[in-house]
């Protein structure tokens, strides 16, 4: 390690580099000018390279030996380390620069009322930083910053972690400012069987749901997609809460109730994280059979299929007969491969929810 360090048009030294001038102008080898400075000569040498700070007891040996104030190699470490500062947060922002390229400001602007402005990056970064309440953006490239990534995590870009990361970081500053009481298993069980009578309400569900799980310690977010995040929903304890997660992308009847109840799933099991695309493992296999159960139980499931009978009436009254949407069912029959995505017939069974975001 040197004993000045250059960054752009400024230079550091420390004062190792001011000691090292002394002890070649003294004549003495610094062996003997560490025995006169009453220190070891590892401790001079580790100064002099610049590789330990200086102490107020050298710097007090300094003072007596050569007639110079303590103040005076204090201030030289001060000054060293506050440019050192500088440097160090100069690279960051650089660093936070490229993670920024990521992320788009537009979306904290439109969706959380930061302010405008157009072309000052640095300004941008510093508002997100504040409003996201870190440090630095970098922490945002770390995978499992913000909760445990699941099993897709190594198919993920450095951009798909970093968006990730950036949406459970807002849910959960949104659930550490929501008071609720502590979560209750058995309160949270009663309030998704309530959830599964709400699937045919497309206004009001959203707060209703809310409200229950909130009852039972769950803090349920809707957020705004990130494009390009890749994430379904995350889950996460949060002091004596649960941050249960999902994002607009996917609030067609049938994909909002199901990453909801896969969702469900995952906190039944005490299993926290992020659930991504094209998951596969026994965790997501034991989730995906919750939602798909409770969504539509097995048995009255195995019924319907074995009729044969997937027209758009047969699937109306199948819904009503089980009490749910009909863009439920055909949302199972789609992942089923029962009927075909191009079917233009059923399309008028999947609704579009708009909510309130969170």
């Amino acid at each position: 390690m040197s004993n000045y360090i250059e960054y752009n048009d400024k230079i550091a030294f420390h004062p190792g580099y001011y000691i090292k001038e002394i002890v070649e102008e003294s004549g003495l080898t610094q062996e003997d000018f560490a025995k006169r400075l009453d220190t070891t000569p590892k401790n001079l040498s580790l100064l002099v390279r610049g590789e330990q700070s200086l102490s107020i007891d050298i710097a007090m040996k300094l003072s007596r030996m050569i007639g110079t104030s303590v103040s005076y190699w204090l201030n030289l470490q001060n000054a060293y380390d506050a440019l050192i500062a500088e440097f160090k947060s100069k690279e960051e922002l650089e660093e936070e620069r490229v993670v920024f390229k990521s992320l788009n400001y537009r979306y904290f602007q439109e969706n959380f009322n930061l302010p405008d402005l157009p072309r000052k990056i640095d300004e941008q970064i510093a508002e997100v930083r504040n409003f996201l309440n870190v440090a630095t953006l970098t922490v945002f490239k770390k995978r499992d910053m913000a909760v445990s990534f699941r099993s897709t995590a190594g198919e993920l870009t450095e951009a798909n972690i970093i968006k990730a990361n950036t949406m459970v970081q807002i849910a959960t500053n949104i659930a550490l400012k929501t008071e609720a009481p502590r979560f209750n298993k058995s309160l949270f069980e009663k309030a998704v069987m309530y959830a599964l009578t709400l699937t045919k309400d497309h206004s009001t569900f959203y707060p209703l749901i809310k409200k229950a799980f909130h009852k039972a310690g769950v803090i349920f977010v809707v957020l705004p997609n990130i494009s390009g995040s890749k994430i379904n929903g995350a889950t996460k304890k949060v002091g004596n809460n649960i941050m249960l997660m999902v994002n607009d992308r996917r609030l067609n009847s049938d994909t909002f109730w199901f990453t909801l109840f896969h969702e469900i799933g995952y906190v039944m099991n005490g299993d926290y994280g992020i659930s991504f695309d094209s998951e596969s493992g026994k965790q997501e296999e034991v989730a995906d059979k919750y939602a798909e159960d409770m969504l539509i139980p097995y048995d009255e499931y195995q019924i319907f299929i074995a009729a044969n009978k997937f027209d758009k009436q047969s699937i109306r009254e199948f819904a009503k007969e089980i009490d749910r949407d009909p863009g439920i069912i055909l949302g199972r029959l789609l992942n089923d491969g029962k009927v075909n995505y191009d079917d233009w017939s059923l399309r008028s069974l999947r609704h579009k929810y708009k909510v309130k975001m969170a």
